[in-house]
């Protein structure tokens, strides 16, 4: 099979943070991965900025160690690493001060594409993007790229969007969730708009309900503090459950254009319902003889931060009208999964008597550990002795489908930055769609406030509070099972 990638042209690609942890881990080694696959023109070069005083020969030899430790297969190949570090360049620079920035004008070219990545903390985004205008460096065709978190809240974001405009155009900012990058998370939109099998069910007609899971094993140990001023709201519903809700449930697109995609998700957001107290159940990860707890983890015994959160909401337009959705994520669960699961009504009426299990079909959309798609049907069981029926799967595994051409499934990280390069907008989150998601969030956590709930304590790897269990089991139904 040979894939049609879309070339890039030359750029510069500037990383502030680019001695920090993201860079060294994902950002780099990603983009020597592009680098391995022809996906950066010769010329195009990666300038690390960051508070460290280095030189580029002492950063060229971080990004090696990087790579050795972060790249993967790859790492070993010792003339491409040397191919590509010499396309880098480093310039210390003082965020909040003027030092380096004069440097930094005099390397960019502006006769390439230039894209500046944000890996730092969103406090420091208003005085990066004032000196990239001040000193000149960025101009009306650059294109900047945030992480996440944008805002805690609604009143941040918008304060976080208001700080960015005044200097970049909408056009121009890329907020990167790293979720919306990876392979079967842009195969939703093949799947629902690419088949006429699915499509015409993908309605309240023909859907029972759609559980989206977000399971770690790990917990927060080493990041506690932060973690414990957002929790599993803040930082995972709010953001990456969000977003793939938006792509499960959005209507078509007219096109497969940037803002026609985003014009859809957002209408998913506004059109959530509030959630009942009694349809949100959060849970904290509770001591065992090998690992601490989570209020452990946070160094604070009294923490009433979430470690765990289920939910069931309701989307009110047309389509999805009377369609609960469950969403739920946490951490030092059973076991590493993300996954949707889209759980198709009852037939009608069964014909065959003496059939009393209830079959239904299930489209399971796994997305990590293995990408791939899994429909469960209803088949007549082998051998004599009467219609007995059972429930198989038709499996598609990605490694298995598609061979050696889904090994090379690109990183989330790799993917997005080159859509920067190439100023496709398409999986990026918009400035009004990270505000709606807040106005929808907000009332939730300050609900919870009010009320004074206090998170239910959980075994470490089990599937979460049992409160999370009955959230279905009182409707009659139950959350697909998180595998080991």
């Amino acid at each position: 099979m040979v894939s049609r990638v879309i070339p890039v042209e030359e750029f510069d690609l500037v990383i502030f943070g680019g001695t920090g942890d993201l860079a060294r881990r994902k950002i780099l080694p990603g983009l020597f991965r592009r680098f391995l696959s022809n996906q950066m023109p010769a010329g195009s070069r990666i300038i690390g900025a960051a508070r460290t005083d280095m030189d580029s020969d002492g950063y060229r030899q971080m990004i090696r160690e990087a790579i050795a430790e972060f790249g993967g297969d790859e790492s070993k190949d010792k003339e491409c690493i040397e191919k590509f570090v010499a396309q880098l360049h480093y310039i210390p620079v003082d965020a909040k001060g003027t030092g380096g920035w004069e440097e930094l004008h005099d390397l960019i070219r502006f006769e390439v594409v230039n894209a500046f990545y944000f890996s730092v903390a969103p406090s420091l985004f208003g005085d990066l993007a004032e000196r990239l205008h001040s000193f000149k460096i960025a101009d009306d065709d650059s294109r900047v790229v945030v992480e996440k978190p944008f805002g805690r809240d609604l009143e941040t974001a918008k304060a976080l969007n208001a700080t960015l405009a005044e200097h970049f155009d909408e056009s121009q900012i890329y907020r990167i969730d790293h979720y919306l990058g990876k392979e079967t998370v842009q195969n939703l939109m093949a799947v629902r708009f690419g088949n006429m099998l699915f499509e015409p069910l993908w309605n309240n007609h023909y859907v029972d309900h759609i559980q989206i899971t977000v399971a770690e094993t790990v917990g927060v140990g080493g990041r506690g503090a932060y973690y414990d001023q957002s929790g599993a709201m803040r930082d995972m519903v709010q953001n990456h459950l969000m977003q793939l809700l938006c792509l499960i449930a959005m209507e078509s697109p007219s096109m497969f254009d940037a803002d026609a995609v985003r014009d859809e998700k957002l209408k998913v957001i506004r059109a959530l319902q509030a959630v009942e107290p009694h349809h949100i159940v959060r849970g904290q990860y509770d001591a065992n003889k090998d690992s601490p707890s989570y209020r452990d983890d946070a160094e604070d015994p009294r923490s009433h931060t979430e470690s765990f959160v289920a939910l069931r909401c309701e989307i009110a337009n047309w389509r999805w009208a009377g369609v609960p959705f469950y969403l739920r994520t946490g951490k030092k669960l059973k076991a590493r999964s993300s996954e949707i699961i889209v759980v198709f009504k009852d037939i009608g009426h069964s014909i065959f008597p003496g059939d009393e299990k209830r079959h239904r079909n299930i489209l399971s959309i796994q997305l990590q550990p293995n990408e791939g798609m899994q429909l469960q049907v209803t088949i007549k069981e082998p051998g004599p002795g009467g219609m007995r029926l059972i429930d198989v799967p038709l499996d598609m595994t990605f490694a298995e489908a598609l061979g050696p051409d889904a090994e090379d499934s690109t990183d989330a990280y790799e993917r997005l930055i080159m859509d920067v390069i190439r100023g496709n907008q398409t999986l990026f989150m918009r400035g009004d769609e990270v505000e709606a998601a807040w106005a929808w969030t907000d009332p939730l956590i300050e609900g919870w406030k009010a009320r004074g709930d206090v998170p239910k304590l959980y075994d470490q790897g089990s599937s979460g509070p049992e409160d999370a269990l009955m959230l279905m089991h009182r409707e009659g139904r139950r959350w697909h099972e998180i595998k080991e």
